[in-house]
């Protein structure tokens, strides 16, 4: 019998190695051509590495956990036979229907067998695992089975939280440890980087976003129908803030050495929440975009994030952020550089205001929009004409069409 090694993929030319994040298989396990066998984490993306041929999972080399490099061999896969490739084989994906006889053999088994990134992920999200159906094999729970199960048992105590509520005397004062991710950790390094490298400064405004309110009210229908998308709002913020990138340069540009690279195209990284951290995928050449289009690869890079299958070009790159903390409620913050990019803009919670308009109070729905900026590169006076270009756009949007 003929075997092959499951190495390592290629990895980014910016990323030196990676760390083995959870094996779907375990050994003596029979596998399909293309199943995923193993996830190998980056500080940038995940990686999933499938079975090059069917065969047989014969050794695992490296345990969950172990930092790995380009190319080294992960395990060995034992190559079958035209005979045994006809033989019935196990789906990862079949459901095991759990009777009164098994579930307490299911839970012992669990507990055996649950990964360290599983444990992990279970960790971090203070999870109870034993009412979460696992669809790998022999029931084990994969980091699938965990993601779709957060919202829900976060909006469910669990026993341990009920115990506390009800009897608060107990004094439990117990903690918990568990490691950070790798993106966390070089999301914490990039923060810090942004922190010391750059001379960051913020400036504000508001807008009012009556007129786009009221735009999405006349044409949100049809739009949707003509393009199958919905008509959002960061559309109208990724048009903006081209427009103003193109008056404004040096904030499209970014610092190398002692060198300012100015480019002459618009690719815009957008900040996006995900089980694992915040990454920010890039949609590249927007000006050659329509509004469909940029809603609907906001949509595609926001799937792609939520289920970790970004891939290393869609995050790499990107010569400004945009990021929008409304979504979560913030009314205003100061946003942190994505080095080596020069400026990033702050979008926030849409909310009723009174203002003064022609001398008269009316209440209109305002926003705060914050750029943070490297003064090293961007003067005031750019940030602020910048700024104020993307709040003339927005309460004036027709102006995106006329080009004036």
């Amino acid at each position: 019998m003929s075997s092959v090694d499951i190495l390592v993929p290629d990895l980014p030319e910016s990323v030196s190695d990676a760390t083995v994040a959870t094996w779907h298989k375990k050994p003596g396990d029979s596998v399909q051509r293309d199943e995923i066998l193993v996830e190998i984490e980056t500080d940038k993306v995940v990686l999933e590495v499938p079975a090059p041929e069917f065969g047989i999972l014969e050794i695992l080399l490296t345990e969950e956990g172990t930092t790995v490099t380009a190319r080294q061999v992960l395990g060995r896969l034992r190559l079958l036979d035209n005979t045994e490739k006809t033989i019935p084989e196990k789906s990862q994906t079949q459901e095991i229907t759990l009777t009164q006889n098994n579930i307490e053999h299911l839970e012992k088994v669990r507990k055996d067998t649950l990964s360290p990134a599983i444990r992990r992920l279970i960790a971090e999200h203070d999870l109870n695992p034993k009412p979460i159906k696992g669809s790998g094999v022999g029931g084990r729970l994969t980091r699938m089975d965990i993601e779709k199960n957060i919202p829900n048992q976060h909006s469910i105590p669990s026993s341990h939280e009920q115990i506390h509520s009800v009897s608060p005397a107990l004094g439990d004062r117990s903690e918990k440890r568990v490691p950070m991710t790798r993106l966390r950790k070089r999301l914490a390094e990039r923060l810090l980087e942004a922190k010391n490298s750059t001379a960051m400064l913020t400036t504000f405004n508001e807008v009012n976003m009556q007129p786009v309110i009221n735009l999405r009210k006349q044409y949100g229908e049809a739009f949707e129908k003509r393009h199958a998308i919905r008509l959002g709002f960061m559309s109208f913020y990724v048009k903006a803030v081209l427009e103003s990138l193109q008056r404004f340069p040096e904030v499209n540009a970014s610092i190398d050495g002692e060198e300012v690279v100015y480019h002459n195209y618009f690719d815009i990284s957008i900040a996006v929440s995900t089980p694992r951290g915040l990454v920010t995928p890039v949609i590249k050449n927007i000006d050659a975009l329509s509004m469909a289009d940029i809603e609907k690869k906001i949509k595609e890079l926001a799937i792609k994030g939520r289920d970790g299958k970004l891939k290393v070009e869609e995050i790499t790159g990107g010569n400004f952020t945009i990021t929008n903390g409304g979504v979560f409620g913030s009314l205003m913050s100061t946003p942190i550089i994505n080095p080596p990019q020069s400026a990033i803009l702050g979008m926030h919670s849409i909310n009723d205001r009174p203002m003064a308009v022609d001398g008269k109070i009316i209440i209109l729905p305002m926003m705060y929009l914050a750029l943070s900026y490297d003064h090293r590169l961007i003067d005031g006076k750019e940030s602020v004409s910048f700024l104020c270009t993307v709040k003339e756009m927005l309460e004036d949007p027709n102006r995106l069409l006329l080009d004036v």
